[in-house]
């Protein structure tokens, strides 16, 4: 298939160097290509951290909606590839929600584990990602989580957890028996944040990570329909890659994996078919060189509206409807 190319010089900005096509000496690589043709460029075991959430064949503008089959046998030869180039040491964080057919379920992480299980990957955790708005069902509950699944390939893996604790929402508490009694039970540097992160303020306190899916009043909101929130992406390059790692997105989007790489000291690779998202992602890239990107803060509470709010008011109608919950 041939692509579009996309004319855009390399850009120096500081010490960092952004290129459209793939070369070694880069900090920032952005290429408009076939995602399988574009990791057969990179060397073997060179990446630390691979995070992508790939298309979920649903019929998005930027897809061609297959059999479930043909869709998984696609993302094997990708997958294959994947490995080849993670380091030893290294991390695939694979983000993924549901194939829907017929109004049918088929969860896809389910159907990836066997792929990279086969590939000899090792699944470490599987996280689930919990946001309160996305598309309302009326056949079965609306679906409100994703699912992320955190591979490495050998048992010597990087994983900063200190860089990633949260605050405990009992810091004081103490041991109430044994030869620990009396004494602080909790790690004075944070929690670990559990493997469910949610995006609500008072469970973040508790220990959930505080993510909301990227929708129309998001700071970070362009026109990919399924775009990829940094924060997200950012707790697992600070958990999963040191600086000066790579990290790669293999549907890079917009961009979001490799703005959260750049802001915290890695090297990022991307590809994606789509030109007018690389475009986008190459306009973010260049905005977060210099230093007018807006991004969601790591952790910034969601806003919830007061009880005295207009938009937490029941409407007066809805008081008066037989059945309705709100009477």
């Amino acid at each position: 298939m041939e692509f579009i190319s996309i004319i855009m010089s390399n850009l120096i900005y500081g010490n960092l160097l952004m290129a459209n096509k793939f070369t070694s000496d880069a900090d920032i690589v952005l290429e408009c290509n076939d995602t399988v043709n574009f990791s057969k460029k990179l060397p073997n075991d060179s990446v630390q951290l691979i995070i992508t959430s790939p298309p979920y064949n649903i019929g998005k503008s930027y897809e061609t909606r297959v059999s479930i089959i043909d869709y998984l046998d696609t993302q094997s030869e990708l997958i294959n590839e994947l490995v080849r180039v993670l380091s030893p040491k290294g991390s695939l964080c694979w983000q993924v929600g549901n194939y829907i057919e017929k109004s049918e379920v088929f969860p896809l992480d389910i159907y990836f584990y066997p792929i990279f299980k086969d590939a000899g990957l090792k699944l470490r955790n599987r996280i689930v990602w919990h946001f309160g708005h996305g598309l309302h069902a009326s056949k079965r509950f609306s679906g409100r989580y994703e699912t992320l699944l955190w591979f490495t390939k050998t048992d010597d893996y990087i994983f900063n957890l200190d860089d990633v604790r949260i605050p405990s929402k009992y810091p004081n508490k103490r041991h109430f028996k044994g030869n620990k009694k009396g004494e602080l039970s909790g790690n004075p540097l944070g929690k670990n944040p559990s493997d469910f992160w949610d995006q609500l303020h008072e469970d973040f306190d508790s220990g959930l990570w505080n993510i909301p899916n990227v929708k129309s009043n998001h700071v970070e909101k362009t026109d990919h329909p399924c775009q990829f929130p940094v924060e997200l992406v950012e707790r697992c390059v600070l958990a999963l890659s040191n600086k000066d790692d790579i990290v790669f997105d293999p549907y890079a989007g917009v961009a979001s994996s490799l703005v959260a790489a750049v802001k915290h000291g890695r090297k990022a690779y991307g590809v994606d078919r789509d030109k007018n998202y690389v475009s986008i992602a190459r306009e973010r890239l260049q905005h977060l060189l210099e230093g007018t990107l807006e991004t969601r803060p790591i952790g910034k509470p969601v806003y919830k509206p007061t009880e005295s709010s207009s938009l937490a008011q029941i409407p007066f109608e809805w008081l008066q409807l037989e059945g309705s919950v709100y009477k």
